[in-house]
């Protein structure tokens, strides 16, 4: 396990943690969650020493092995097989334990052909996925993973899922695709504000507990300050007059005590409004008989597809990386030219087109405010400003250089110009490899209300459950186009070349299940479910009482002090003797609620968790 405590980490004057700290526990699976530039890569540096904190500690235990995913391609070997061997635990070297490493290897979409195969060879996502492999089978006792779906097609993301959800050790993960971190996590990990949350659950639990801290803190805030102009009035009022010298003194040392609240700032977000340029017809673009291959007399990559799109079309292209996707929307952007067949344009298109080779067509001597205007219809300097602000590039950031971005900045600056760009029309290819998990469910908002067709190419399954309504599928040595969403796809044709999760010797060698009485399942499932019902519902039935309660008492006391105001004022002792006395009580009971509301929401947590493992254990066995 790892343990950190009081970490502060700062660039100049950019403070990345303050005092932050937290915990993961023997067998916990955590999802590291926060925006581009809050910290996530840099905590993992520290924590495997390639950085140092300012001050704090991060405790790990002495022989505990960290596998972490390297984006440093370095390789000895001269097969990729042998390269993945080389990482197998020293008590599991040998030649029957190479199955292991076969076995992930097939997941992560090697075939065995590849194993012969020089990893020098490979192409780049394919050694990061070598990188990967090795990372898996040195079975290390915590797993770092940074991003690993980037460069993973949606067949091996599916298995990875698999993996993972059978991890029994530790794993700490960075996504951008919050459904693959919500399938195999535990626990969320936030950071947030320099500081480090972590809960029991997906991401969204921990998102709906940031939110409600920050609206808890806005209103104590604001009530802070109400009551603070009171007694500040109260003062000034009777500063000058001897009776009141000890009321003034003692709301003066009040004043002085209390620590004032600041404003939150605001963390901005990525946003996204794409210009949609009408059209009035009925088809933007139809494909008839569609045939291409890099060599005319070799193998074609696609064979006589047809296809059309509507104004409202959202077509997902999905498959196996190295099998064509990213050559068809080349194909249907015009920047390749078919073998046979024809790709035709309405006569009112307006193609929009995100592609990860278009960011090297940025120039590097521009800056990003003049990329925006050179595509803007007005060559509105204002409006390309407001553009690059919602890109954050805000301020001077806008006049930065092409040549000094990042990739991750480059693809910012690329999606920009797609939104001043009038289109009815956007071909993406994995527009969300640079964003962040709050950019990325930004843009999924922004496509569904654009008026207009979307073809996009990705490996995200949550984009294709919100978005798809129609695919193009490559799979099983051919391109098809399959008329209905993904969760259509997956019930009626499913992956022909999709791999099983990796097994243990154990499960090779057991004996085969008996089969499952389905019947008696249901009903035992149900009877779980209407357990997990009552015993949710009592827990949540007592935190809205006593929350009720709370704000009843806060209600209370923010009369009280005004009455007790107005008594002071009048010099009333018996009311203001009573009000004191009923304001220290509602105090009291306030401060003895929060601790019992904490010990609730914690159970709360955990009982939730409970109840979703045993019924996720109840599918599995079907």
């Amino acid at each position: 396990m790892i343990q950190v405590s009081n970490l502060d980490k700062a660039y100049g004057k950019q403070v990345v943690f303050d005092k932050a700290g937290f915990t993961v526990n023997p067998g916990e699976r955590v999802g590291l969650i926060g925006r581009n530039g809050h910290g996530k890569t840099t905590l993992f540096r520290m924590i495997l020493g390639q950085e140092h904190p300012d001050s704090g500690t991060i405790g790990i235990p002495n022989d505990y092995r960290i596998g972490h995913l390297s984006q440093h391609l370095r390789f000895t070997e001269d097969t990729v097989l042998k390269e993945a061997c080389l990482s197998l635990p020293t008590s599991e070297e040998g030649p029957d334990e190479k199955y292991k490493a076969e076995t992930i290897l097939m997941g992560l979409g090697f075939s065995t052909d590849d194993f012969i195969s020089a990893p020098a060879a490979l192409s780049g996502g394919y050694q990061v996925r070598l990188n990967l492999a090795k990372v898996l089978v040195s079975d290390p006792d915590i797993l770092l993973l940074d991003e690993p779906t980037n460069y993973l097609d949606i067949v091996s993301l599916r298995w990875l899922t698999q993996f993972l959800r059978g991890w029994n050790k530790e794993l700490i993960i960075i996504t951008h695709d919050r459904s693959f971190m919500d399938s195999v996590t535990t626990h969320t990990m936030a950071i947030h504000r320099c500081k480090i949350r972590k809960v029991a659950g997906p991401t969204e639990k921990v998102y709906q507990q940031l939110l409600l801290e920050e609206e808890i803190h806005e209103k104590t805030r604001t009530n802070d300050e109400r009551k603070r102009k009171e007694i500040e009035q109260f003062i000034n009022r009777f500063r000058s007059k001897a009776t009141k010298a000890r009321a003034v003194q003692s709301r003066i040392k009040t004043l002085q005590k209390k620590e004032r609240l600041d404003r939150l700032t605001e963390i901005k977000d990525l946003e996204f409004t794409f210009n949609s340029a009408p059209f009035t017809g009925k088809h933007l673009m139809e494909v008839q008989d569609l045939s291409f291959g890099f060599d005319a007399g070799g193998p074609r990559l696609i064979e006589k597809l047809s296809l059309y799109a509507g104004k409202n079309d959202r077509i997902a292209i999905i498959g196996k990386n190295g099998k064509g996707k990213t050559t068809l929307l080349n194909l249907l952007a015009g920047e390749l030219t078919p073998l046979c067949g024809t790709v035709h344009y309405h006569r009112d298109l307006k193609l929009a087109y995100f592609g990860q080779t278009n960011i090297n067509r940025l120039s590097p001597e521009k800056t990003v405010e003049e990329e925006i205007m050179d595509v803007h219809p007005e060559h509105n300097r204002g409006a390309a400003r407001k553009i690059c602000g919602a890109m954050m590039f805000p301020g001077d950031q806008a006049l930065k250089k092409i040549s000094v971005l990042s990739g991750g900045e480059r693809s910012r600056v690329l999606l920009g110009k797609l939104l001043v760009s009038p289109a009815n029309m956007l071909l993406l290819d994995e527009p969300t490899n640079h964003l962040d998990m709050e950019s990325t469910e930004s843009l999924v908002e922004a496509l569904e209300e654009f008026r207009g067709a979307v073809i996009i190419v990705t490996h995200s399954e949550m984009i294709l459950h919100t978005l798809a309504t129609r695919l193009i599928v490559f799979d099983d040595g051919k391109v098809t186009l399959f008329e209905g969403a993904y969760q259509d796809f997956l019930d009626r044709v499913g992956w022909k070349g999709e791999n099983v999760p990796v097994q243990t010797k154990t499960e090779e060698t057991s004996q085969p299940a008996r089969p499952v009485d389905k019947k008696l399942f249901r009903r035992i499932k149900a009877e779980l479910i209407n357990e997990k019902s009552r015993t949710l519902g009592a827990l949540q039935k007592r935190i809205d009482e006593i929350e009720g309660e709370i704000i009843s008492l806060e209600e209370k006391t923010n009369q009280d002090n005004k009455e007790l105001f107005e008594a002071s004022i009048k010099g009333d002792g018996e009311a203001i003797k009573s009000l004191s006395k009923a304001l220290h009580d509602a105090k009291s009971k306030i401060d003895s609620l929060f601790p019992e509301l904490e010990l609730l929401h914690a159970e709360l947590d955990s009982k939730t968790q409970e109840f979703e493992e045993r019924l996720s254990a109840m599918e599995v066995s079907l």
